[in-house]
């Protein structure tokens, strides 16, 4: 499968179909000098592109609109402009983006623009309550939009374990909870103010529970092939809500599946086997809307030869069975 982007390096897609084309919104990886570790220092971005395409079947040109959003035109950002995810609103494109702010603490920041392709202007401060990285909004039927993020290890989530405004610093780089009977740490999710800004204060920001199917109960944090890790996304199929993540340091794709954005949601299996490259992060369409045409983009290193922290964005084409199944290749019927 050819990367969809190849005249810069992308990463951490995440798609969304607007005015009929689908838009794309990834990391920039670009090269750097410091040496790879657990801690994710040498994914260095700086800046961020926006990609679209009129079509993925077949395999539209794909047009590069330039940088949108970049490092020195974001006041609490000090470095570090990991995985973004866009929302439309109200005549409004919202960018939500993962930074650190100038004391080294990851924060979720948000830019505003009057186009899908940009640009944005930042807010001059992080979303209130805001921490760790890997931000996805959606957007459900009832125009109510749902901020999910967090990542383990250099993401930061692990210190958050005495509450989601204490920062634990003994618990930073790759570590994460352990042990017989210690249950895994979730993503978190909290609704959106109706201008998209800011967390509502009343629903507040909430852990995301992946129950175990043969027991239902929430996963162990040791059970790393299916425990969240970062990555997460969330899609609405035939009224079921369908949370997606990486499992991180097993490399896989997984999805569980619930009743209600907030969840819980029931593991349903793997998306995506490891590729080549560390880290693995996606995004689910559908396209054309409407078509029940669902697309995983995601990204690997083969553009790089191998190299970790310099990636391209790839799509392909996944399918659903008569269950709500998600499958790689067309189940038969």
């Amino acid at each position: 499968m050819a990367p969809l982007i190849t005249n810069i390096y992308t990463a951490d897609p995440s798609a969304h179909v607007f005015n009929g084309r689908v838009y794309i919104y990834p990391s920039h990886d670009r090269e750097t000098d410091i040496q790879f570790n657990d801690n994710g220092d040498q994914y260095d971005m700086a800046d961020y592109h926006v990609f679209s395409t009129p079509s993925l079947d077949p395999q539209g040109p794909v047009t590069d609109h330039g940088v949108v959003l970049k490092t020195e035109d974001i006041p609490w950002v000090s470095k570090q402009l990991w995985a973004p995810d866009a929302a439309f609103k109200d005549g409004k494109y919202y960018l939500y983006f993962p930074a650190r702010d100038k004391q080294g603490i990851f924060r979720i920041g948000v830019a505003v623009g009057d186009k899908p392709e940009g640009p944005f202007t930042p807010q001059p401060e992080p979303i209130k309550g805001s921490f760790s990285i890997d931000p996805a909004v959606f957007v459900d039927d009832d125009g109510e939009a749902y901020l999910y993020f967090g990542g383990l290890w250099g993401g930061q989530l692990q210190c958050y374990q005495k509450g989601n405004n204490v920062f634990d610093a003994e618990w930073q780089g790759p570590k994460e909870p352990t042990g017989k009977g210690v249950k895994s740490l979730g993503a978190r999710v909290g609704k959106l103010t109706q201008d998209m800004l800011e967390f509502d204060a009343e629903e507040g920001v909430r852990e995301v529970t992946i129950l175990a199917p043969e027991t239902g109960e929430p996963l162990d944090a040791d059970d790393h092939e299916r425990r969240f890790f970062e990555a997460a996304w969330m899609h609405k199929r035939q009224g079921k809500y369908y949370f997606s993540y990486s499992t991180g340091d097993t490399h896989f794709l997984c999805y569980a599946v619930g009743d209600s954005p907030y969840g819980p949601f029931t593991y349903g299996g793997r998306i995506l086997e490891p590729v080549l490259g560390w880290t693995t992060h996606h995004s689910i369409v559908e396209f054309p809307e409407k078509s029940d045409r669902w697309w995983l983009f995601h990204h690997d290193c083969e553009l790089s030869k191998g190299v970790d922290h310099l990636r391209s964005v790839k799509v392909k084409e996944i399918f659903f069975d008569g269950e709500g199944k998600i499958h790689g290749e067309k189940p038969e019927k």
